[in-house]
């Protein structure tokens, strides 16, 4: 299967092909303004590159959000063109599906800073169980976040780990940015039905996230 992975979610460009789980091509350009004029000669470039066409595409994978809400629309609209124009499925991939790496088993929570000065610093966090999620993301303060990892024992993918202090020592925090690659590897095991290509906007918590003590 030849899957292509648009990631607009954030002030940048990227792209990747992958088929068959071997990564063909990827590229990724930084770019605040200017992205819908940009992108579609970007997916030229790289089908060039690895010598493939979009008819040759199985399936589209999008970078869903949350993240920059003009970068998301952006990628969701070119993507569910491409679906139309090639027949090929297209597959929602929400930012925290895209930045924790593929193949991961059990329980693991993404952290993606959302707002970055202080005081008002807040996250988007989403619970995932392998590849996929299992939560809606929300969108939590730095004070909200400390409370619901308290006791975590899952891992955690986050930026920003320096504002959790102390509580960051217990914890098992690993490296996380969202990737076209890796939203192209989950894409084949992913439902359309449950994975539409939409814009995904955080809320307010209404559960309790995996691997907290109870």
């Amino acid at each position: 299967m030849l899957v292509l992975a648009l990631n607009t979610a954030s002030a940048a460009l990227e792209a990747a092909l992958v088929r068959d789980g071997d990564i063909l091509a990827d590229a990724r350009e930084d770019m605040a303004r200017g992205q819908d004029r940009q992108l579609p000669g970007f997916v030229e470039r790289l089908l060039a590159e690895a010598g493939v066409t979009l008819q040759d595409v199985d399936r589209i994978a999008v970078v869903t959000g949350p993240g920059s809400f003009t970068g998301i629309r952006i990628g969701v609209a070119y993507a569910r063109g491409l679906a139309l124009v090639t027949g090929a499925p297209c597959i929602g991939v929400t930012s925290l599906e895209a930045a924790i790496p593929a193949g991961m088993e059990g329980n693991t929570l993404g952290a993606l800073q959302a707002q970055k000065r202080p005081p008002d610093q807040t996250w988007w966090v989403q619970g995932l169980e392998g590849d996929e999620g299992i939560s809606t993301p929300v969108e939590v303060s730095l004070d909200a976040l400390k409370a619901m990892l308290e006791g975590f024992l899952v891992p955690i993918f986050m930026d920003g780990a320096e504002a959790l202090g102390r509580l960051a020592d217990g914890l098992d925090i690993r490296p996380m940015r969202p990737s076209a690659i890796t939203a192209a590897l989950k894409a084949p095991a992913f439902d359309a039905g449950s994975h539409p290509p939409a814009p995904v906007y955080a809320r307010e918590p209404d559960a309790t996230l995996p691997g907290q003590k109870s």
